[in-house]
């Protein structure tokens, strides 16, 4: 009967052990394209626990400073959902970006690298619209000058 029980019981701890969370991102990237300086360029990346344990993100690791990375804090069960949120601060950084934020984790795979690039254009650089200008009338040399206006006749009261 022991045999039988720590048969069982060793059986139910390797299961245990291969119970393993799976992160399932939609996409591991997102192009920006063309921001202007200044902006706050925010995405956010959604995943799915496709495994058969609970997936806890432990840390997510920005490539700088000017990326802020957030993230759900509490474990994913299987099936659900999560997400990690990355903002550039494009301020006082024109030209084009490409930023990793390394979500590290309890998954089969326990380091993912998402990445957001774009390109930020500098303030005041945008097409400016002139001023409208009055139209200056022209004048045409050798023009006859106009006829004076006739006075117009009063008429009598009879």
């Amino acid at each position: 009967m022991k045999k039988l029980f720590f048969f069982f019981a060793f059986l139910f701890t390797a299961t245990l052990a291969n119970a393993q969370g799976v992160i399932k991102f939609k996409t591991e990237s997102h192009d920006f394209g063309k921001i202007e300086e200044g902006t706050q360029a925010t995405y956010t990346f959604e995943f799915t626990n496709t495994g058969t344990a609970p997936v806890v993100i432990s840390n997510a690791q920005p490539s700088c400073g000017c990326t802020t990375p957030d993230w759900t804090r509490e474990p994913v069960l299987p099936g659900k959902t999560g997400k990690v949120t990355a903002s550039f601060n494009s301020t006082g950084r024109p030209g084009a970006f490409n930023k990793t934020v390394t979500v590290i984790s309890n998954s089969e795979t326990p380091t993912i690298a998402l990445t957001i690039k774009g390109e930020v254009a500098p303030k005041g650089t945008a097409t400016e619209v002139a001023p409208a200008v009055a139209p200056v009338p022209t004048v045409t040399k050798n023009a006859a000058p106009a006829a004076p206006a006739k006075p117009a006749k009063k008429k009598s009261g009879k």
